[in-house]
Order: structure tokens, then sequence, then C-alpha cells
């Protein structure tokens, strides 16, 4: 590897080191080991020996002298510190000493439960003779006697299933399986359960949010089984760097947890970038795509023959990144699959086992990620671009490079991938690609964020009323409750009150102090785990289905004329059917996407907390959001050409959530109205604007149609009621629906309201865009509204940040307390950002769909910031 030689031709040349705007070199750093415990049980010693480890790392010495110890605890190390032995030792000592005892591994993923299941299999052959098992599929269990381990989830094939219960001592599977296929069919699990001394649950960090809400249930109804067999499990769980792993450990399992965070693994030199690509138009703030430096980063890595690992923000970059990687490498050096020049657009395909650049996503047969993980690790592949299907830590051997193309969302995240190149003592690199959007380049211009401390909270709420009543439900069909009993932190007195109204649903019966599951239904197919709404929609071809969308999704997803996307294959909504949760798709080749236009309305249903902030008031409360989605624009993929606007007369959707809001004081705004805020170029309504003009004010008979007055000797204007420059073309915007007859006087006041919308728009656009870093959370989980007359603060001007879950999970209350901060660094974003009047990267490209939108949202800032 010639890493060293690449690094150094980076610094000197200007289109490489000149765009790094962060360049850290973390040293080399030894490891700590201490001796192998004394009581460690000698079969498990000599399979460490036979696996060249002949001392523990001191994290992992500290985990085990807490689990032999009996308590619960949270591993938090780097990638590939060894963090598979924190739980592996105690665990399989436990079962060797104790032939009755079990355990239970829970991976967020297959794949993860696939690649342990081999390391535990390293280890067995050590330990003990093969069985004489019989087993209809080997391949799913490493039958060692008396340590048999096995895999059971949803690939299982029925065959294996029964034996596996039977027979494994050792369960690897994922809270999916065990909410759905293992929990509700206990009685089959019964010597299982009695024996279950351990609970692993890898990468905590991911059980977040609605998911996390839910795991936390599904962990509530496994203590609650293992108790009926006799047996209290002790949990060991193991996370990314995250700023509360012991809270989102004792929010999970609900009892106390220690921390173990002293990483005593060893490390080589490592160099960490963050690389903004150049700006391309100063005046529209338009940046290098990070798709072509990407391409162009990772070519020069090949080059040098450093094995490297890119990290797509989609399934399709993935695609995309791998055939313009693959079309520099076939037209440069010749090193990966001859044949014919390529293009990002309309690429010859490769054939995958010829190549030395991969791709590896969801979608891809189980088969085929297998033979890429081995390719990893035995160096025959090169380069491969992935999701976050392989940030997770499944063995893929030591990268060399780690390429980021876009901040991954969270900083966790971003350290986790960041972590797969650097393996063992060898110089490594990891370069963060930032886009143009706002928290991208905030990252850029404020790297302390990533590299000194993580400012993420994991939120979860397994209270969240829909999520808990879901899960009560699952865990009365699988064993009666009785008076006095409590769920997790559930007290009996509200668990009963939740009782009560199941019973009165008709899914449960009481009989004496017990309440008994009555309903045919099986409530665990119901509830699903990364969703808290409980009605779905199925999306039909044909007669497949393709996959399903929540309810409140539905109308801006699969709406009538939307275009879906699904494994790379483009699907056109020929139908939607709410009232039997059905839309009906016809696979099409498409050359456009759809983005529908929602027009929302938030009501206020109770205020929880509210204070003065600089320049106005922020506030907490729950809210009635009603969103009706009114049509959709097609965009042409590629250039992103406007193609045409079309209606939809769709019912209303309503969601009862939490939300923030901040909400300008009338001085602040009048302020704001005084200084002519408004610096939009004129524009051009088109030749045939005059003769419109007068027919529009025909129509209306020559009156102002907000206050009635007459025409004299100046003509009334024709205001458009949709800005203007929110249509792709005049004749889409002149249309006489849209255009509306004022007077000069209610002309003006109109738009000054469209500025103050263009600012208020600027800021939520910055806001929503900037709000995730503060809470590890996609920039899907949070609605964004802003309203000049806002009812949620008595007709004053408000941006309203919203949780995009039923009844809320948090993250509005936890904006709430971050109020200034986020006004802060979003005022510092506006404030650095070079563009002359808005761009992706600060408040939109031009404010509310044209120009003179950034001085008002940055004068607005100013306002709040004090």
């Amino acid at each position: 590897m010639r890493l060293p030689a690449l690094l150094s031709r980076w610094r000197s040349d200007p289109d490489v080191g000149g765009n790094v705007v962060e360049w850290r070199t973390l040293p080399a750093r030894p490891a700590k080991f201490v001796p192998f415990p004394g009581d460690l049980h000698p079969a498990l010693a000599a399979s460490l020996h036979s696996q060249g480890i002949s001392a523990l790392y001191t994290h992992q010495a500290e985990a085990w002298e807490h689990a032999h110890a009996g308590r619960s605890l949270v591993v938090v190390t780097g990638t590939a510190s060894g963090k598979t032995l924190c739980y592996n030792l105690p665990v399989l000592d436990a079962l060797l000493r104790d032939p009755e005892a079990r355990a239970l591994y829970l991976f967020p993923t297959k794949a993860l439960a696939q690649d342990q299941l081999s390391v535990i299999s390293d280890q067995l052959s050590v330990i003990s003779d093969q069985s004489s098992l019989p087993t209809d599929n080997c391949s799913l269990i490493t039958d060692h006697y008396p340590l048999i381990s096995g895999i059971y989830d949803g690939d299982t094939p029925a065959s294996a299933r029964k034996t596996i219960r039977a027979n494994a001592r050792l369960i690897l599977s994922n809270p999916d399986m065990l909410h759905t296929g293992i929990l509700p069919h206990h009685t089959a699990w019964a010597d299982f359960f009695h024996g279950l001394r351990f609970v692993v649950i890898d990468e905590l960090h991911t059980y977040r949010g609605v998911f996390g809400s839910h795991v936390a249930n599904v962990i509530r109804r496994l203590q609650r089984v293992a108790r009926h067999y006799g047996s209290s499990p002790q949990f060991i769980l193991t996370s990314a760097t995250i700023a509360n792993p012991v809270e989102l450990a004792q929010w999970l399992v609900e009892q106390p947890v220690t921390l173990v965070d002293n990483d005593g693994s060893a490390r080589g030199p490592k160099h960490f970038l963050i690389y903004n690509p150049p700006v391309v138009d100063k005046e529209l703030g338009l940046r290098r795509s990070v798709l072509s430096e990407t391409v162009r980063l990772a070519d020069d890595l090949l080059a040098y023959d450093v094995q490297t690992i890119i990290f797509g923000q989609s399934r399709r970059m993935v695609e995309l990144l791998v055939r313009g990687i693959r079309e520099r490498d076939t037209g440069d050096r010749g090193i990966g699959h001859k044949g014919s020049p390529q293009t990002l657009e309309s690429p010859a395909p490769i054939p995958y086992p010829l190549s030395p650049i991969r791709g590896y996503r969801s979608g891809y047969l189980p088969s085929h990620r297998r033979e890429i993980e081995q390719g990893l690790r035995d160096g025959s592949v090169r380069a491969v671009a992935a999701t976050t299907a392989l940030e997770l830590g499944i063995d893929i051997g030591g990268m060399g490079a780690a390429i980021l193309a876009g901040y991954p969302g969270t900083i966790a995240s971003t350290r986790q991938q960041m972590g797969r190149a650097g393996r063992g003592d060898e110089p490594s690199l990891a370069v963060l690609i930032t886009s143009a959007s706002p928290l991208d380049q905030f990252l850029a211009r404020h790297p302390e964020y990533f590299f000194d401390r993580s400012p993420e909270q994991a939120l979860v709420n397994p209270d969240h009323l829909l999520i808990l009543l879901g899960h009560l439900r699952c865990a009365a069909f699988e064993l009666p409750f009785r008076d006095g009993d409590s769920f997790g932190t559930v007290d009996p007195e509200r668990l009963r009150e939740f009782l009560d109204f199941l019973r009165e649903e008709g899914v449960l019966h009481r009989s004496g102090d017990r309440y008994f599951w009555l309903a045919d239904q099986y409530p665990a197919q119901a509830v699903a785990l990364r969703s808290a709404s409980p009605e779905s929609v199925v999306l039909k071809s044909e007669e497949t289905t393709v996959g399903v969308v929540d309810t409140l999704s539905a109308a801006w997803m699969v709406h009538p004329g939307a275009v879906y996307l699904h494994e790379g294959q483009s699907y056109l909504v020929e139908a939607l059917d709410l009232e039997n949760g059905q839309a009906h798709l016809r696979p099409m080749e498409l050359d456009y996407y759809t983005e529908p236009r929602n027009e929302e309305t938030v009501a206020l249903v109770e205020m929880l907390s509210e204070s003065e902030a600089a320049g106005g008031q922020r506030a907490h409360g729950e809210l009635t959001v009603t969103t009706k989605v009114t049509g959709f624009r097609r965009v042409r993929w590629g250039t992103h050409e406007q193609l045409g606007f079309e209606p939809l007369d769709l019912p209303p959707s309503t969601l009862q959530t939490t939300g923030y809001w901040l909400s300008l004081a009338e001085e602040t705004v009048e302020k704001l109205k005084a200084e002519g805020l408004w610096t939009g170029a004129p524009n051009d309504y088109g030749p045939g604007w005059p003769a419109l003009a007068k027919r529009v004010r025909t129509r209306d008979g020559f009156r102002c149609q907000m206050c009635g007055t007459p025409e004299t000797e100046r003509a009334h204007d024709v205001h458009h009621k949709i800005p203007f420059r929110q249509f792709a073309s005049a004749e889409q915007a002149n249309q006489l629906f849209n255009l509306i007859t004022l007077c000069p006087t209610c002309h003006h006041k109109a738009e000054t309201a469209v500025r103050m919308r263009s600012g208020l728009a600027g800021l939520a656009f910055v806001l929503g865009n900037l709000a995730p870093l503060f809470l590890m959370c996609d920039a899907r989980d949070l609605g964004v509204h802003s309203d000049p007359q806002s009812p949620l603060a008595d007709g004053k001007s408000a941006v309203v940040l919203y949780d995009r879950v039923p009844a809320g999970i948090g993250f509005s209350a936890r904006l709430f307390d971050l109020h200034d901060e986020l006004i802060r660094r979003a005022r510092e974003l506006v404030s650095a950002c070079g563009c002359s009047d808005g761009c992706p990267s600060c408040v939109g490209p031009g404010g509310e769909g044209g120009s003179g939108g950034k001085r008002e949202a940055k004068a607005i800032l100013d306002a709040l910031g004090g």
C-alpha cells in the first residue's frame, strides 16, 4: 500500500489539498494488554491461544470483570476494537460451565448475525468435538456439543427451526424475529427461556427513535416471558460513540448498566480529512458534485493500490459510484473489466465477478453479499461502494481508506463508517466529502463538531401511547396479565387503565384478577417495529406485493401519478385506494421523478412549555398537523428540468404529534418590514401579460378583492396568489385561478407578506436541515412549517418543527431545550455562506421559490440571536 505517497501528493495538489478544510492525524496508539483472567474456562483460553490471542485488551478484561460479577454493561469503544470478545468470553464461559445455560444474541441485521456465527464457529471448533446432532441444514447450525449455536431469523428454513429450538444453546437473531417468531411462541422455547442467562444487544446506537421505542417494549416482553420461566437474564450491550450510551441502554433494558469505554486496542496512524468540493458558481452557491469528487478521489486511491470502501447515502448513489469508478478505472488504467467507455448516466453493464470494483447494498442476494465480503477480506475486491449495509460490524478485513460521499446524518454513523478503515497497525485514511446541504456545510465550517465531541443524544420513548398499546396487546397474547402486574416502568395502576381500555376494545377478557387475550388475530403481525402508525397501505403491482407504506405517508409517496422507486425499478402509481389500504402500481422505465405539493395547517392542542426568547418566543406543545396533497411536479432525472404540474384532489391526512416553534415578536416584524428587506429582480410575466391582467381586472369588476376599493385613475394591480417564481414557466404561473386584483395598498401588504414568507421559509429551511445534527435523527423524522400568521402564536409569524410520528417521540422537546444553540449555529451558517442571495447550502435556492431569501432570513436570525 502506497498511501503515504498519495497523501503527500494530495497535500501539494491545490485541486485536492486546496479543498481540504480540515486535515487531522491521529498518531499510532499501542495496545494495552492484560493477562487472561485466572478464572477463565481452560477450554476457552485454549481456543483464544489457537487464534493467536494470548492476552486481552484492557477494555475486554474490564467487561469480563463486570459480567462475571453479574452486572449488565454497555461497551463503547472504537470500530475493530474487539467488542465481540467483550460478550463472547463471559457468555461462552457460562455455557461451558452450566449445561442448562442459554444465551440470546440480537443484531439489527441478518448479515451481522451470519458474520457473528462464523466467529463463534471458529471459537467452538477448538472447544469441543463435533456433535452427532442431526440437522436438515448444517450451514445454519454450528453443531459442536455441548455448545450448539444457531441463527433463527426470517431466512431460517422451516425444516431447521424445530432442531434449533430444541437443541441450540446460543441463538443469534434480530428484534423483528424475537417480536414475531419467538415471543408469541414461547411455549416451544420453554427450556431456552428457563435457562436464559445472557442477552446480548449489538449496535445499541441503531435502536433509537421509533425503532428503539418498539425494541424497548420487545425487551420488556422478553423479560416478562423469562420471569415466567424462572430466569432473569443479564444484558451486555455494545455501541458506537453517542452522547448518552448508558442512558439509552437503561431506557432499553430498564435496569442499571455499567459503562466500559476505556479502549485498549491498538491503532495505526490515521488521517481524517473533511473535503469541501470547490464552488463552481459563487453567485448561486453551487459546488462541484459529491458524486464526481468521490469518483475522482477513489480513482486516485486505486491508482496507489489502496483498498477502499466508499459509502453512498442511497442505493441509487451506490450504483452510480460503482459505474463512475469503473468507467475511470477502465479508461485510465485498464485494471477493471475491458469494455466500451461508460458514462454515469448510461453505463454499459460490467459482469460483477470480473471487476475488482463492486457495490454492496440491500437488494443483493445473500450469496452475492458473502462473495463480496470474502473478496474484501482476501483482497480480490479493491473497492466497494456501499450503503449503511456495510456500516455495522460485518468482518471485511482491513480497508486502507474510507470515503464518505456526503454526511451520513449522525456523527455516530460518520465515525462508524470512517472506522471501517484502519484495522491493525497500518496507516489509514478517512475522507468526508461534504455536499451542498446546510448540515454538510455546517460541518465543513465547524469540524470541531465532528472531531471534538458528539452532540447527539439517542432518544427513545417506550411509553409512546400507540407503540405501548401495540406491545401490550402482544404481551397479553403471550401471557395473561394479573392485577398488580407492571410492564417495565409502567406501574400497576397505569397498566390497569390500559388493560381496561383494551378490554373495552374487545381484545381482552377479564376473569377474576386476570386479563386474557380474547381476539382471534395474531397481534404481533399488526405491529411493525419501524413505524408508530398501526395502519398501512399495501403496494400492488398486478398480483405482486411490492412493499408497504404507512397511511400517513401514502398521500405524498404513492398518490396517483407518482413515481415510486423500489430496488432500482420505477413504478407509476395508477390508483390509490385509501379506504381499502391499497395502491396499484405499474412497472415502467421513466426519465423523470415526481415531487408532491402540500398544503399544511398546524393547530394547537395543548401548550406544554413556553418562554421568552431574543426577538420573540419559543414554545413546545401538542399539535394537530393537517396535510393535503394538492398536486405534483414532474422533474427530469439529471437535469432537474420541470416537465409540468398536475393538480390532485385527495382527502387530507391528520397527524396528532408534538412540536417546537419559535415566533417573532411584533416589534421584530415591524423592524424588518421597515427595513424593506427585498432584493428580488423584477419578474418577466410574458408578452401577453398586459392583456391577461386586463382580463383578470374585468373578471373582478375592477375592484380590489381584499378591501373592495374600485379603480379610479390608476389601474389596480394583478397579484399571483402562489408566487410567480415557484412555477417552471410563466404559462403555469399565469393561470386565471392563481391571479387576483388588488389595490396598490393591499398589493403592497401582500408583497410584504411574500417577502416575510420568503425570510421565514429560508429560516425554516436552515433550521430543518440543521436540527438533525443535534437529535441523531434523519431529516425525514421532522416536519417543518412556516406561517406569517400562525395560530400557534396568536397570528404572529412562526416557524414550527414537529415530530413526524403520531404522538411524538421527543425530538421537539429536545429542540425546545436547544433553542439558543440552534439559532446561534443557524446564524453562523447563513452568515458564512458565500452565495449572493440564497443557495442549497444555507436558506435554500432563492428563499421561497426565487431570489430574495437570504437577506431576509439572515435579518430574522440576527433578531432572534439577540
